[in-house]
Protein backbone atom coordinates (compact mmCIF):
# COMPACT_ATOMS: atom_id res chain seq x y z
CA UNK A 1 0.00 0.00 0.00
CA UNK A 2 1.48 3.37 -0.98
CA UNK A 3 1.01 6.81 0.56
CA UNK A 4 -2.67 6.75 -0.47
CA UNK A 5 -4.76 4.61 1.86
CA UNK A 6 -7.99 2.72 1.12
CA UNK A 7 -9.93 5.20 -1.04
CA UNK A 8 -13.48 4.45 0.15
CA UNK A 9 -13.23 4.60 3.95
CA UNK A 10 -16.85 3.73 4.77
CA UNK A 11 -17.00 0.54 2.72
CA UNK A 12 -13.67 -1.20 3.20
CA UNK A 13 -12.65 -4.62 2.01
CA UNK A 14 -9.53 -6.41 3.13
CA UNK A 15 -7.92 -6.71 -0.28
CA UNK A 16 -7.47 -4.11 -3.00
CA UNK A 17 -4.92 -3.14 -5.63
CA UNK A 18 -3.79 0.43 -6.17
CA UNK A 19 -3.09 1.50 -9.74
CA UNK A 20 -1.50 4.75 -8.62
CA UNK A 21 2.02 5.28 -9.90
CA UNK A 22 3.61 5.70 -13.33
CA UNK A 23 1.33 5.61 -16.41
CA UNK A 24 2.02 6.38 -20.06
CA UNK A 25 0.58 9.76 -21.00
CA UNK A 26 0.12 12.09 -23.95
CA UNK A 27 -1.82 15.22 -24.87
CA UNK A 28 -4.00 14.96 -27.97
CA UNK A 29 -5.29 18.48 -28.57
CA UNK A 30 -5.58 17.77 -32.32
CA UNK A 31 -7.83 14.76 -31.51
CA UNK A 32 -5.88 12.42 -33.73
CA UNK A 33 -6.77 9.35 -31.66
CA UNK A 34 -10.27 7.98 -31.43
CA UNK A 35 -9.63 4.53 -30.00
CA UNK A 36 -6.96 3.04 -27.72
CA UNK A 37 -5.12 1.34 -30.59
CA UNK A 38 -4.38 4.79 -32.00
CA UNK A 39 -2.71 5.99 -28.80
CA UNK A 40 0.81 4.73 -29.37
CA UNK A 41 3.07 7.80 -29.32
CA UNK A 42 3.36 8.22 -25.57
CA UNK A 43 5.26 11.47 -24.98
CA UNK A 44 5.30 11.48 -21.19
CA UNK A 45 5.21 9.34 -18.12
CA UNK A 46 2.83 10.68 -15.49
CA UNK A 47 2.56 9.91 -11.80
CA UNK A 48 -1.11 9.11 -11.13
CA UNK A 49 -3.15 10.45 -9.33
CA UNK A 50 -1.54 13.86 -9.90
CA UNK A 51 -2.88 16.07 -12.69
CA UNK A 52 -0.51 16.90 -15.56
CA UNK A 53 -0.62 20.60 -14.59
CA UNK A 54 1.02 19.74 -11.26
CA UNK A 55 4.73 19.39 -10.64
CA UNK A 56 4.00 16.25 -8.59
CA UNK A 57 2.84 14.51 -11.78
CA UNK A 58 6.30 14.81 -13.29
CA UNK A 59 4.92 16.94 -16.15
CA UNK A 60 3.90 20.37 -14.82
CA UNK A 61 2.34 21.59 -18.07
CA UNK A 62 -0.06 24.49 -17.35
CA UNK A 63 -0.91 25.34 -20.98
CA UNK A 64 -4.38 24.87 -22.43
CA UNK A 65 -5.13 21.24 -23.34
CA UNK A 66 -8.47 19.74 -24.34
CA UNK A 67 -7.76 16.02 -24.60
CA UNK A 68 -5.30 13.57 -23.10
CA UNK A 69 -4.70 9.82 -22.94
CA UNK A 70 -3.42 7.50 -20.21
CA UNK A 71 -2.32 3.87 -20.34
CA UNK A 72 -1.07 1.38 -17.80
CA UNK A 73 -0.40 -2.35 -17.79
CA UNK A 74 -1.15 -4.41 -14.72
CA UNK A 75 -1.13 -8.06 -13.75
CA UNK A 76 -4.26 -9.70 -12.38
CA UNK A 77 -5.05 -13.37 -11.97
CA UNK A 78 -8.47 -14.67 -13.11
CA UNK A 79 -11.20 -14.46 -10.50
CA UNK A 80 -14.45 -16.41 -10.18
CA UNK A 81 -16.47 -13.37 -9.10
CA UNK A 82 -16.40 -9.75 -10.24
CA UNK A 83 -13.39 -7.50 -10.79
CA UNK A 84 -14.18 -3.83 -10.23
CA UNK A 85 -12.11 -0.93 -11.55
CA UNK A 86 -12.64 2.30 -9.56
CA UNK A 87 -11.75 5.93 -10.29
CA UNK A 88 -11.95 8.43 -7.43
CA UNK A 89 -12.28 11.45 -9.73
CA UNK A 90 -11.37 12.32 -13.32
CA UNK A 91 -11.80 15.85 -14.67
CA UNK A 92 -13.90 16.15 -16.76
CA UNK A 93 -15.24 13.57 -19.27
CA UNK A 94 -13.66 10.12 -19.21
CA UNK A 95 -13.78 7.00 -21.38
CA UNK A 96 -12.12 3.83 -20.08
CA UNK A 97 -11.04 0.74 -22.00
CA UNK A 98 -9.60 -2.48 -20.63
CA UNK A 99 -7.83 -4.65 -23.17
CA UNK A 100 -9.31 -2.51 -25.97
CA UNK A 101 -12.90 -2.99 -24.68
CA UNK A 102 -14.89 0.10 -23.64
CA UNK A 103 -15.94 -0.49 -20.03
CA UNK A 104 -17.00 2.94 -18.69
CA UNK A 105 -17.92 6.51 -19.60
CA UNK A 106 -18.36 9.23 -17.01
CA UNK A 107 -18.91 12.96 -17.02
CA UNK A 108 -18.16 15.10 -13.97
CA UNK A 109 -14.81 16.09 -12.54
CA UNK A 110 -15.36 15.60 -8.82
CA UNK A 111 -17.21 12.32 -8.26
CA UNK A 112 -16.28 8.62 -8.48
CA UNK A 113 -17.25 5.98 -10.99
CA UNK A 114 -16.59 2.25 -11.44
CA UNK A 115 -16.62 -0.46 -14.07
CA UNK A 116 -17.07 -4.22 -13.84
CA UNK A 117 -14.19 -5.45 -16.00
CA UNK A 118 -14.63 -9.18 -15.34
CA UNK A 119 -15.75 -10.01 -18.86
CA UNK A 120 -12.82 -8.36 -20.64
CA UNK A 121 -9.86 -9.68 -18.64
CA UNK A 122 -7.36 -11.96 -20.32
CA UNK A 123 -6.96 -15.41 -18.86
CA UNK A 124 -3.22 -15.00 -18.54
CA UNK A 125 -0.62 -12.33 -18.84
CA UNK A 126 -0.81 -8.55 -18.74
CA UNK A 127 -4.00 -6.50 -18.63
CA UNK A 128 -4.09 -3.03 -20.19
CA UNK A 129 -6.22 -0.08 -19.05
CA UNK A 130 -6.52 2.98 -21.29
CA UNK A 131 -8.24 6.24 -20.36
CA UNK A 132 -9.19 9.13 -22.63
CA UNK A 133 -10.07 12.41 -20.89
CA UNK A 134 -11.72 15.43 -22.47
CA UNK A 135 -11.52 18.65 -20.47
CA UNK A 136 -12.14 21.89 -22.35
CA UNK A 137 -10.37 24.62 -20.32
CA UNK A 138 -12.61 27.32 -21.82
CA UNK A 139 -15.93 25.61 -21.04
CA UNK A 140 -17.60 27.80 -18.42
CA UNK A 141 -20.82 25.76 -18.43
CA UNK A 142 -19.32 22.84 -16.53
CA UNK A 143 -18.79 22.66 -12.75
CA UNK A 144 -15.15 23.72 -12.43
CA UNK A 145 -14.83 25.39 -9.02
CA UNK A 146 -11.75 27.58 -8.72
CA UNK A 147 -10.08 26.42 -11.96
CA UNK A 148 -9.02 29.48 -13.95
CA UNK A 149 -10.17 29.95 -17.56
CA UNK A 150 -7.23 32.30 -18.22
CA UNK A 151 -3.80 30.95 -19.00
CA UNK A 152 -2.24 32.45 -15.86
CA UNK A 153 -4.02 32.11 -12.51
CA UNK A 154 -5.34 35.47 -11.34
CA UNK A 155 -7.23 37.03 -8.43
CA UNK A 156 -9.15 34.25 -6.62
CA UNK A 157 -8.78 31.64 -9.41
CA UNK A 158 -6.20 28.87 -9.47
CA UNK A 159 -4.44 26.51 -11.92
CA UNK A 160 -6.55 24.03 -13.83
CA UNK A 161 -6.83 20.29 -13.13
CA UNK A 162 -7.07 17.92 -16.07
CA UNK A 163 -7.61 14.18 -16.00
CA UNK A 164 -7.10 11.69 -13.19
CA UNK A 165 -6.67 13.41 -9.82
CA UNK A 166 -7.82 10.82 -7.29
CA UNK A 167 -6.86 7.20 -6.70
CA UNK A 168 -7.39 4.50 -9.35
CA UNK A 169 -7.84 1.05 -7.83
CA UNK A 170 -9.13 -2.48 -8.28
CA UNK A 171 -10.93 -4.90 -6.01
CA UNK A 172 -12.16 -8.42 -6.63
CA UNK A 173 -15.46 -9.50 -5.09
CA UNK A 174 -17.79 -12.49 -5.11
CA UNK A 175 -20.45 -13.09 -7.73
CA UNK A 176 -22.90 -11.45 -5.29
CA UNK A 177 -21.57 -8.57 -3.22
CA UNK A 178 -22.42 -5.44 -1.21
CA UNK A 179 -22.62 -2.55 -3.63
CA UNK A 180 -23.36 0.33 -1.24
CA UNK A 181 -23.97 1.09 2.39
CA UNK A 182 -25.74 4.13 3.83
CA UNK A 183 -25.94 5.21 7.48
CA UNK A 184 -28.45 7.66 8.97
CA UNK A 185 -28.13 8.66 12.63
CA UNK A 186 -31.49 9.18 14.36
CA UNK A 187 -30.57 11.13 17.47
CA UNK A 188 -34.08 11.56 18.87
CA UNK A 189 -34.68 7.81 19.29
CA UNK A 190 -31.07 6.61 19.65
CA UNK A 191 -31.23 4.63 16.43
CA UNK A 192 -28.97 4.14 13.42
CA UNK A 193 -30.61 3.81 10.03
CA UNK A 194 -28.86 1.24 7.84
CA UNK A 195 -29.49 0.79 4.09
CA UNK A 196 -27.63 -2.02 2.33
CA UNK A 197 -27.74 -2.69 -1.41
CA UNK A 198 -26.38 -5.86 -2.96
CA UNK A 199 -25.66 -6.49 -6.61
CA UNK A 200 -24.45 -9.24 -8.90
CA UNK A 201 -26.23 -12.59 -8.96
CA UNK A 202 -29.22 -11.80 -6.76
CA UNK A 203 -30.90 -14.99 -5.53
CA UNK A 204 -33.32 -16.03 -2.82
CA UNK A 205 -32.23 -16.48 0.80
CA UNK A 206 -29.73 -13.61 0.91
CA UNK A 207 -29.17 -12.22 4.41
CA UNK A 208 -26.98 -9.51 5.85
CA UNK A 209 -25.49 -9.43 9.32
CA UNK A 210 -24.77 -6.02 10.82
CA UNK A 211 -22.55 -5.62 13.88
CA UNK A 212 -21.91 -2.26 15.54
CA UNK A 213 -19.41 -1.56 18.32
CA UNK A 214 -18.63 1.35 20.59
CA UNK A 215 -14.99 0.60 21.30
CA UNK A 216 -14.95 -3.01 22.51
CA UNK A 217 -18.63 -2.90 23.49
CA UNK A 218 -20.92 -4.69 21.03
CA UNK A 219 -24.05 -2.55 20.61
CA UNK A 220 -25.88 -4.51 17.92
CA UNK A 221 -25.71 -7.84 16.11
CA UNK A 222 -28.67 -7.99 13.72
CA UNK A 223 -29.62 -10.25 10.81
CA UNK A 224 -31.87 -9.09 7.98
CA UNK A 225 -33.25 -10.86 4.92
CA UNK A 226 -32.73 -8.97 1.69
CA UNK A 227 -35.93 -8.06 -0.11
CA UNK A 228 -34.90 -8.04 -3.72
CA UNK A 229 -31.41 -6.59 -3.48
CA UNK A 230 -31.76 -4.40 -0.41
CA UNK A 231 -32.25 -4.25 3.33
CA UNK A 232 -33.41 -1.06 5.03
CA UNK A 233 -33.63 -1.13 8.83
CA UNK A 234 -33.33 1.01 11.95
CA UNK A 235 -30.98 -0.36 14.58
CA UNK A 236 -32.02 0.62 18.09
CA UNK A 237 -29.27 1.39 20.58
CA UNK A 238 -29.84 1.24 24.30
CA UNK A 239 -30.43 4.78 25.53
CA UNK A 240 -28.17 5.28 28.58
CA UNK A 241 -30.59 7.91 29.94
CA UNK A 242 -28.50 10.36 31.96
CA UNK A 243 -26.64 12.99 29.91
CA UNK A 244 -23.14 11.98 31.01
CA UNK A 245 -23.67 8.47 29.74
CA UNK A 246 -25.55 9.57 26.62
CA UNK A 247 -22.72 11.92 25.66
CA UNK A 248 -20.33 8.97 25.58
CA UNK A 249 -22.08 7.79 22.42
CA UNK A 250 -22.49 11.17 20.67
CA UNK A 251 -20.21 12.51 17.96
CA UNK A 252 -19.01 16.12 18.09
CA UNK A 253 -15.74 17.97 17.38
CA UNK A 254 -15.07 17.94 21.10
CA UNK A 255 -15.72 14.19 21.36
CA UNK A 256 -15.60 12.52 17.93
CA UNK A 257 -17.02 9.15 18.96
CA UNK A 258 -17.25 6.76 16.03
CA UNK A 259 -19.15 3.48 16.05
CA UNK A 260 -17.33 0.79 14.10
CA UNK A 261 -19.36 -1.59 11.97
CA UNK A 262 -19.00 -4.88 10.13
CA UNK A 263 -21.51 -5.86 7.46
CA UNK A 264 -21.47 -9.31 5.90
CA UNK A 265 -23.59 -10.83 3.13
CA UNK A 266 -24.69 -14.47 3.55
CA UNK A 267 -26.33 -17.10 1.40
CA UNK A 268 -27.45 -20.31 3.11
CA UNK A 269 -24.73 -20.15 5.74
CA UNK A 270 -21.93 -19.07 3.40
CA UNK A 271 -20.32 -15.62 3.72
CA UNK A 272 -20.25 -14.04 0.26
CA UNK A 273 -18.90 -10.62 1.15
CA UNK A 274 -17.73 -8.70 4.21
CA UNK A 275 -17.04 -4.98 4.54
CA UNK A 276 -15.92 -2.78 7.40
CA UNK A 277 -17.44 0.61 8.02
CA UNK A 278 -18.26 3.16 10.68
CA UNK A 279 -20.99 5.57 11.61
CA UNK A 280 -21.81 7.96 14.45
CA UNK A 281 -24.75 9.11 16.50
CA UNK A 282 -25.22 12.84 16.04
CA UNK A 283 -27.81 15.33 14.81
CA UNK A 284 -27.63 18.66 13.04
CA UNK A 285 -30.62 20.97 12.82
CA UNK A 286 -31.86 24.55 12.80
CA UNK A 287 -33.88 25.91 15.72
CA UNK A 288 -35.03 29.46 15.12
CA UNK A 289 -31.85 31.55 14.77
CA UNK A 290 -29.38 28.95 16.01
CA UNK A 291 -27.50 26.04 14.52
CA UNK A 292 -28.00 22.93 16.64
CA UNK A 293 -25.63 20.02 17.19
CA UNK A 294 -26.97 17.07 19.15
CA UNK A 295 -29.96 19.06 20.30
CA UNK A 296 -27.96 22.01 21.69
CA UNK A 297 -27.16 25.42 20.22
CA UNK A 298 -23.65 25.25 18.81
CA UNK A 299 -21.44 28.16 17.73
CA UNK A 300 -19.72 27.50 14.40
CA UNK A 301 -16.06 28.54 14.13
CA UNK A 302 -15.17 27.68 10.54
CA UNK A 303 -12.27 28.45 8.24
CA UNK A 304 -12.51 28.61 4.45
CA UNK A 305 -10.37 25.84 2.95
CA UNK A 306 -9.64 25.79 -0.79
CA UNK A 307 -8.00 22.34 -0.67
CA UNK A 308 -4.99 23.07 -2.91
CA UNK A 309 -1.30 22.20 -2.51
CA UNK A 310 1.55 24.01 -4.34
CA UNK A 311 3.12 20.89 -5.85
CA UNK A 312 0.03 18.75 -6.41
CA UNK A 313 -2.91 21.18 -6.87
CA UNK A 314 -6.28 19.59 -5.96
CA UNK A 315 -4.69 16.27 -5.05
CA UNK A 316 -3.16 15.97 -1.60
CA UNK A 317 0.48 14.88 -1.72
CA UNK A 318 -0.34 12.02 0.67
CA UNK A 319 -2.90 10.72 3.10
CA UNK A 320 -0.77 12.15 5.89
CA UNK A 321 -1.18 15.60 4.32
CA UNK A 322 -4.97 15.29 4.50
CA UNK A 323 -4.76 14.26 8.14
CA UNK A 324 -2.40 17.16 8.87
CA UNK A 325 -4.83 19.68 7.37
CA UNK A 326 -7.56 18.46 9.74
CA UNK A 327 -5.15 18.65 12.68
CA UNK A 328 -4.05 22.18 11.74
CA UNK A 329 -7.63 23.47 11.49
CA UNK A 330 -8.30 22.14 14.97
CA UNK A 331 -4.99 23.49 16.30
CA UNK A 332 -5.98 26.98 15.12
CA UNK A 333 -9.12 26.86 17.25
CA UNK A 334 -11.66 26.09 14.52
CA UNK A 335 -14.32 23.44 14.93
CA UNK A 336 -15.07 23.19 11.23
CA UNK A 337 -14.13 24.04 7.67
CA UNK A 338 -16.05 25.22 4.65
CA UNK A 339 -14.52 23.25 1.79
CA UNK A 340 -14.74 25.94 -0.85
CA UNK A 341 -15.65 25.05 -4.44
CA UNK A 342 -14.32 21.53 -4.07
CA UNK A 343 -15.74 18.06 -3.44
CA UNK A 344 -12.93 16.89 -1.20
CA UNK A 345 -11.28 13.49 -1.25
CA UNK A 346 -13.15 10.98 0.97
CA UNK A 347 -9.93 10.42 2.91
CA UNK A 348 -10.14 14.01 4.16
CA UNK A 349 -13.70 13.35 5.36
CA UNK A 350 -12.46 10.20 7.06
CA UNK A 351 -9.91 12.17 9.09
CA UNK A 352 -12.50 14.86 9.86
CA UNK A 353 -14.82 12.10 11.11
CA UNK A 354 -12.09 10.49 13.19
CA UNK A 355 -10.40 13.60 14.62
CA UNK A 356 -13.51 15.76 15.00
CA UNK A 357 -13.98 18.56 12.46
CA UNK A 358 -17.25 19.81 10.97
CA UNK A 359 -17.38 20.13 7.18
CA UNK A 360 -19.59 22.29 4.97
CA UNK A 361 -19.63 20.63 1.55
CA UNK A 362 -20.02 22.96 -1.43
CA UNK A 363 -20.75 22.26 -5.07
CA UNK A 364 -18.07 23.58 -7.45
CA UNK A 365 -19.63 26.26 -9.63
CA UNK A 366 -20.10 26.64 -13.33
CA UNK A 367 -19.79 30.22 -14.56
CA UNK A 368 -22.25 30.36 -17.43
CA UNK A 369 -25.97 29.82 -17.03
CA UNK A 370 -27.63 27.41 -19.43
CA UNK A 371 -29.86 24.33 -19.24
CA UNK A 372 -26.76 22.25 -20.01
CA UNK A 373 -24.85 23.79 -17.10
CA UNK A 374 -27.68 23.15 -14.66
CA UNK A 375 -28.14 19.58 -15.94
CA UNK A 376 -24.44 18.90 -15.38
CA UNK A 377 -24.54 20.46 -11.95
CA UNK A 378 -27.59 18.48 -10.83
CA UNK A 379 -26.05 15.19 -11.96
CA UNK A 380 -22.71 15.77 -10.25
CA UNK A 381 -24.21 17.25 -7.08
CA UNK A 382 -26.49 14.21 -6.77
CA UNK A 383 -23.45 11.93 -7.02
CA UNK A 384 -21.56 13.96 -4.42
CA UNK A 385 -24.42 13.79 -1.92
CA UNK A 386 -24.72 10.05 -2.43
CA UNK A 387 -20.98 9.58 -1.94
CA UNK A 388 -20.73 11.63 1.27
CA UNK A 389 -24.14 11.17 2.88
CA UNK A 390 -22.88 8.82 5.62
CA UNK A 391 -19.98 10.96 6.87
CA UNK A 392 -20.88 12.40 10.30
CA UNK A 393 -18.52 15.36 9.78
CA UNK A 394 -20.61 16.70 6.86
CA UNK A 395 -23.20 18.99 8.43
CA UNK A 396 -24.28 21.47 5.72
CA UNK A 397 -24.70 21.29 1.94
CA UNK A 398 -24.02 24.48 -0.10
CA UNK A 399 -25.45 24.41 -3.62
CA UNK A 400 -24.35 27.81 -5.01
CA UNK A 401 -21.80 30.42 -3.95
CA UNK A 402 -22.09 34.18 -4.54
CA UNK A 403 -24.52 33.72 -7.47
CA UNK A 404 -21.76 32.10 -9.57
CA UNK A 405 -23.41 30.46 -12.55
CA UNK A 406 -26.68 32.26 -11.79
CA UNK A 407 -25.53 35.90 -12.10
CA UNK A 408 -28.94 37.50 -12.70
CA UNK A 409 -30.83 36.32 -9.64
CA UNK A 410 -32.39 39.73 -9.06
CA UNK A 411 -33.74 39.93 -12.63
CA UNK A 412 -34.12 36.48 -14.19
CA UNK A 413 -36.66 33.99 -12.93
CA UNK A 414 -34.86 31.02 -14.48
CA UNK A 415 -31.78 31.77 -12.38
CA UNK A 416 -33.94 31.90 -9.24
CA UNK A 417 -35.60 28.65 -10.25
CA UNK A 418 -32.20 26.95 -10.48
CA UNK A 419 -31.22 27.92 -6.93
CA UNK A 420 -34.60 26.96 -5.50
CA UNK A 421 -34.60 23.68 -7.44
CA UNK A 422 -31.18 22.62 -6.15
CA UNK A 423 -32.13 23.62 -2.62
CA UNK A 424 -35.25 21.45 -2.71
CA UNK A 425 -33.49 18.62 -4.53
CA UNK A 426 -30.79 18.58 -1.85
CA UNK A 427 -33.36 18.58 0.95
CA UNK A 428 -35.09 15.69 -0.84
CA UNK A 429 -31.91 13.63 -1.19
CA UNK A 430 -30.92 14.36 2.41
CA UNK A 431 -33.58 15.47 4.88
CA UNK A 432 -31.13 15.30 7.81
CA UNK A 433 -28.89 18.31 7.11
CA UNK A 434 -29.41 22.06 6.58
CA UNK A 435 -28.99 23.35 3.03
CA UNK A 436 -27.82 26.75 1.76
CA UNK A 437 -29.24 27.63 -1.64
CA UNK A 438 -26.88 30.52 -2.49
CA UNK A 439 -24.21 31.53 -0.01
CA UNK A 440 -23.04 35.12 0.42
CA UNK A 441 -25.94 37.23 -0.80
CA UNK A 442 -29.13 37.22 -2.91
CA UNK A 443 -30.58 34.36 -0.86
CA UNK A 444 -33.90 32.74 -1.63
CA UNK A 445 -34.56 29.18 -0.47
CA UNK A 446 -32.10 28.53 2.35
CA UNK A 447 -31.89 27.15 5.88
CA UNK A 448 -28.96 29.38 6.86
CA UNK A 449 -28.37 32.93 5.73
CA UNK A 450 -24.71 33.29 4.80
CA UNK A 451 -23.17 36.76 4.51
CA UNK A 452 -19.86 37.62 2.83
CA UNK A 453 -18.33 40.84 4.12
CA UNK A 454 -14.63 41.61 3.60
CA UNK A 455 -14.60 44.96 5.38
CA UNK A 456 -11.42 44.57 7.42
CA UNK A 457 -12.09 47.55 9.68
CA UNK A 458 -13.22 45.90 12.93
CA UNK A 459 -14.98 49.06 14.11
CA UNK A 460 -17.10 49.30 10.96
CA UNK A 461 -17.82 45.59 11.12
CA UNK A 462 -18.99 45.92 14.71
CA UNK A 463 -21.15 48.93 13.88
CA UNK A 464 -22.79 47.05 11.03
CA UNK A 465 -23.75 43.95 13.00
CA UNK A 466 -23.97 44.77 16.70
CA UNK A 467 -26.46 47.64 16.81
CA UNK A 468 -29.79 47.07 18.51
CA UNK A 469 -31.61 47.19 15.14
CA UNK A 470 -28.89 45.45 13.18
CA UNK A 471 -31.14 42.80 11.63
CA UNK A 472 -33.66 45.33 10.31
CA UNK A 473 -31.08 47.75 8.95
CA UNK A 474 -29.00 44.95 7.48
CA UNK A 475 -31.82 43.67 5.28
CA UNK A 476 -33.53 46.99 4.56
CA UNK A 477 -30.73 49.52 4.25
CA UNK A 478 -27.22 48.04 4.14
CA UNK A 479 -25.67 45.86 1.49
CA UNK A 480 -22.42 44.07 2.43
CA UNK A 481 -20.44 43.54 -0.74
CA UNK A 482 -22.87 45.84 -2.55
CA UNK A 483 -25.45 43.03 -2.91
CA UNK A 484 -28.88 42.59 -1.38
CA UNK A 485 -28.91 39.76 1.13
CA UNK A 486 -32.33 38.31 0.29
CA UNK A 487 -34.33 38.36 -2.93
CA UNK A 488 -37.79 39.85 -3.14
CA UNK A 489 -40.31 37.34 -1.92
CA UNK A 490 -37.80 35.73 0.44
CA UNK A 491 -37.55 37.94 3.52
CA UNK A 492 -35.40 36.83 6.43
CA UNK A 493 -37.58 34.36 8.34
CA UNK A 494 -35.41 34.13 11.41
CA UNK A 495 -32.92 31.60 10.00
CA UNK A 496 -29.46 31.52 11.60
CA UNK A 497 -27.14 34.20 10.24
CA UNK A 498 -23.54 33.13 9.68
CA UNK A 499 -20.73 35.38 8.47
CA UNK A 500 -19.57 32.79 5.96
CA UNK A 501 -16.71 34.83 4.45
CA UNK A 502 -14.74 37.64 6.06
CA UNK A 503 -11.16 38.60 6.79
CA UNK A 504 -9.04 37.73 3.78
CA UNK A 505 -6.05 39.63 5.18
CA UNK A 506 -2.95 39.09 3.05
CA UNK A 507 0.34 38.74 4.91
CA UNK A 508 3.20 37.50 2.77
CA UNK A 509 6.07 36.93 5.14
CA UNK A 510 8.44 35.69 2.44
CA UNK A 511 8.53 38.35 -0.29
CA UNK A 512 6.73 41.35 1.19
CA UNK A 513 3.60 41.04 -0.93
CA UNK A 514 5.04 41.17 -4.44
CA UNK A 515 2.55 39.67 -6.93
CA UNK A 516 0.25 38.42 -4.18
CA UNK A 517 -3.39 39.23 -3.59
CA UNK A 518 -5.77 39.69 -0.67
CA UNK A 519 -8.81 41.71 0.35
CA UNK A 520 -6.60 43.82 2.62
CA UNK A 521 -2.99 43.61 3.71
CA UNK A 522 -0.84 43.41 6.84
CA UNK A 523 2.90 44.06 6.60
CA UNK A 524 4.19 42.54 9.83
CA UNK A 525 3.35 39.51 11.94
CA UNK A 526 2.36 41.77 14.83
CA UNK A 527 -0.06 43.82 12.73
CA UNK A 528 -1.46 40.64 11.18
CA UNK A 529 -2.11 39.10 14.59
CA UNK A 530 -3.57 42.34 15.95
CA UNK A 531 -6.04 42.67 13.07
CA UNK A 532 -6.99 39.00 13.28
CA UNK A 533 -7.65 39.32 17.02
CA UNK A 534 -9.82 42.40 16.59
CA UNK A 535 -11.84 40.87 13.74
CA UNK A 536 -12.39 37.64 15.66
CA UNK A 537 -13.44 39.54 18.78
CA UNK A 538 -16.19 41.20 16.75
CA UNK A 539 -17.55 38.02 15.17
CA UNK A 540 -17.29 35.99 18.39
CA UNK A 541 -19.23 38.56 20.42
CA UNK A 542 -21.90 39.54 17.87
CA UNK A 543 -25.08 37.87 19.07
CA UNK A 544 -26.66 38.10 15.61
CA UNK A 545 -24.23 35.48 14.32
CA UNK A 546 -24.64 31.76 14.85
CA UNK A 547 -21.10 31.35 13.63
CA UNK A 548 -18.45 32.53 11.22
CA UNK A 549 -16.06 31.34 8.52
CA UNK A 550 -12.72 33.12 8.23
CA UNK A 551 -10.96 33.48 4.87
CA UNK A 552 -8.75 31.48 4.78
CA UNK A 553 -6.92 28.33 5.92
CA UNK A 554 -3.72 28.66 3.88
CA UNK A 555 -2.19 30.75 1.13
CA UNK A 556 -3.26 29.45 -2.25
CA UNK A 557 -1.03 30.43 -5.16
CA UNK A 558 -1.28 34.21 -5.60
CA UNK A 559 -3.85 34.52 -2.78
CA UNK A 560 -1.74 35.28 0.30
CA UNK A 561 -4.58 35.65 2.79
CA UNK A 562 -4.08 32.38 4.64
CA UNK A 563 -3.39 31.89 8.32
CA UNK A 564 -0.85 29.34 7.11
CA UNK A 565 1.64 29.58 4.27
CA UNK A 566 0.97 27.40 1.24
CA UNK A 567 3.29 24.73 2.68
CA UNK A 568 1.15 24.76 5.87
CA UNK A 569 3.74 26.49 8.08
CA UNK A 570 2.02 28.97 10.44
CA UNK A 571 2.54 32.69 9.81
CA UNK A 572 2.19 33.30 13.54
CA UNK A 573 2.25 30.77 16.39
CA UNK A 574 -0.68 28.35 16.32
CA UNK A 575 -1.35 29.02 20.01
CA UNK A 576 -1.98 32.69 19.30
CA UNK A 577 -4.19 31.95 16.31
CA UNK A 578 -6.20 29.49 18.40
CA UNK A 579 -6.63 31.90 21.29
CA UNK A 580 -7.89 34.62 18.94
CA UNK A 581 -10.19 32.23 17.06
CA UNK A 582 -11.81 31.16 20.33
CA UNK A 583 -11.67 34.71 21.71
CA UNK A 584 -9.59 33.57 24.67
CA UNK A 585 -7.19 35.86 26.50
CA UNK A 586 -3.77 35.10 24.99
CA UNK A 587 -0.58 35.72 26.93
CA UNK A 588 1.44 37.28 24.14
CA UNK A 589 4.43 37.71 26.41
CA UNK A 590 4.80 33.92 26.41
CA UNK A 591 5.50 34.01 22.68
CA UNK A 592 7.95 36.87 22.16
CA UNK A 593 9.42 37.96 18.89
CA UNK A 594 6.82 36.67 16.43
CA UNK A 595 8.22 38.99 13.79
Amino acid sequence: MNQFEYPRPQLVRAHWISLNGPWNFMFDDERRCRMPDGATKWTHQIEVPFAPESRASGIGDTLFHTLCWYERAFHLAPHAGHTLLHFGAVDYRAKVWVNQHLVAEHEGGHTPFSADISGVLREEGTQLVTVCVEDDPHDLAKPRGKQDWLLEAHSIWYPRTTGIWQTVWIEQVASTYIQSLRWTPIFETYEIGCEIFATGDITEDLFVEVKIWHGANLLADDHYKLLGNEANRKISLSDPGIDDSRNELLWSPERPTLLTAEVSLHHRGKVLDMVHSYTALRSVAINRDRFMLNGRAYALRLVLDQGYWPESLLTAPSDAALKRDVELARAMGFNGVRKHQKIEDPRYLYWADRLGLLVWEEMPSAYRFSPKAITRMVREWTEAIERDYSHPCVIVWVAFNESWGVPNLTLTQAHRNAVEALYHLTRTLDATRPVIGNDGWEASATDILGIHDYDCNPDRLAARYTTSEATRTLFDQRRPGGRILTLDGFPHRGQPIVLTEFGGVAFDKHNGGARTWGYSRAHTADSFLDLYRRLLTVVNTTTMFSGFCYTQFSDTFQEANGLLCADRTPKIPLELISAATRNDDAKEECYPGID
